[in-house]
C-alpha cells in the first residue's frame, strides 16, 4: 500500500496534479491524503460560514469534502482510497506533521509555471517542499498530459554516488509506465570526468544494464550550458518526465531556481520527480 500526500489549494493545477497521480498509480493500491493548509483568513471565513449556516461555497472545508467526493467518483475502478485533511497553520510544518502521522511515501504537488518573464517556474510552496522536506516529491505542471511517461530523463553531473535507496524510486517509476530511461550528462567542451565521476558513471551504468538491459541509454552532450543542454535533450527526445536527486541540491538549483520562463519552457510541460535519500 502506497501512501500519497497531495496538498491542494483547489486551483486547477493542484486538481490536475491529483488526477495525474490517480492515473499514474492506477494499477497500485494507494491511500491518497488530500491536504488543505489554511491561513488565519481561512479560519475567520470558515468560522463565519459555520456561524451563519449559509452554505457559502468559499468555505474551505466544504470545498475539500466536495473535492474528495468528486475524486472518489472518478476512481471507482482503481484500488484507491481518499482521505481529506484540513489544517490551519504554516505550510511546511503541517506537511512534515502529516508525513509522520500518515507514513507518507510520496508527495504530489501541482505547479502552474511562470506566467511572466521574470517569474520563477517553481512556486514558493513547491520550492520549499523540494528543499526542506525529506520525502520524494513529484511536481506536476498544469499543462501535463494525463498519460504515463514513455520517455524519462535523468540529467546528472555524476558528482554524487547514487545509492540503491535513490535508485529504487526511479526503477518503480520506469516500471509503472514501461518507460525508456535516458541518463544524460552535460559536459562543456574541453572538460573531462574526474575519477569520482568516472566511478559513479560506471556504477550507474552497470546497475541499469542489470535492471533495464533493453530500455536505458546514456547520453553525453558537450559544448553547451547545462540548462540549454537539458532543454535541448528534453525537447528533442520528447521526454515525459525528469528525475532529480535532492542530495545534489546545487544541480537542482542550477536547473530549476535560477531560470526564467523563456529558458526553461519544458518545465511547464513535464513532471519532475525529486528523490530524497
Amino acid at each position: 500500500m502506497k501512501n500519497i500526500l497531495v496538498p491542494t489549494d483547489f486551483s486547477e493545477n493542484s486538481v490536475r496534479a491529483l488526477k495525474y497521480a490517480q492515473m499514474l498509480f492506477d494499477s497500485e493500491e494507494c491511500n491518497f491524503y488530500i491536504l488543505y493548509v489554511g491561513t488565519l483568513l481561512d479560519t475567520k471565513n470558515d468560522a463565519e460560514t459555520m456561524q451563519y449556516g449559509n452554505g457559502d461555497s468559499d468555505n474551505t472545508k466544504r470545498k475539500l469534502t466536495d473535492l474528495v467526493k468528486d475524486t472518489r467518483a472518478h476512481s471507482a475502478e482503481a484500488n484507491h482510497f481518499f482521505f481529506p485533511l484540513h489544517e490551519y497553520g504554516f505550510f511546511i510544518p503541517t506537511i512534515k506533521k502529516h508525513l509522520d502521522e500518515q507514513n507518507i511515501d510520496l508527495i504530489v504537488m501541482g505547479t502552474k509555471g511562470a506566467s511572466g518573464i521574470k517569474e520563477k517556474v517553481i512556486g514558493t510552496n513547491t520550492g520549499d517542499v523540494i528543499t526542506k522536506v525529506q520525502c520524494n516529491t513529484l511536481v506536476v505542471p498544469e499543462q501535463v498530459e494525463l498519460s504515463k511517461p514513455r520517455e524519462i530523463a535523468f540529467p546528472t553531473d555524476l558528482n554524487i554516488f547514487y545509492s540503491l535507496k535513490m535508485l529504487r524510486p526511479m526503477i518503480e517509476m520506469v516500471q509503472l509506465g514501461k518507460s525508456k530511461f535516458r541518463i544524460m550528462h552535460a559536459l562543456q567542451a574541453g572538460d573531462h570526468l574526474n575519477e569520482e565521476q568516472k566511478n559513479n558513471k560506471e556504477y550507474l551504468l552497470d546497475f541499469m544494464k542489470e535492471t533495464f538491459p533493453e530500455s536505458h541509454s546514456f547520453h553525453t552532450i558537450t559544448n553547451k550550458k547545462v540548462k540549454s543542454a537539458i532543454q535541448c535533450f528534453v525537447e528533442s527526445r520528447e521526454i515525459d518526465m525528469m528525475f532529480m536527486v535532492a542530495k545534489n541540491l546545487n544541480f537542482i538549483q542550477q536547473i530549476l531556481f535560477d531560470s526564467i520562463v523563456e529558458q526553461i519552457s519544458f518545465h511547464t510541460k513535464i513532471p519532475f520527480y525529486v528523490i530524497h535519500e
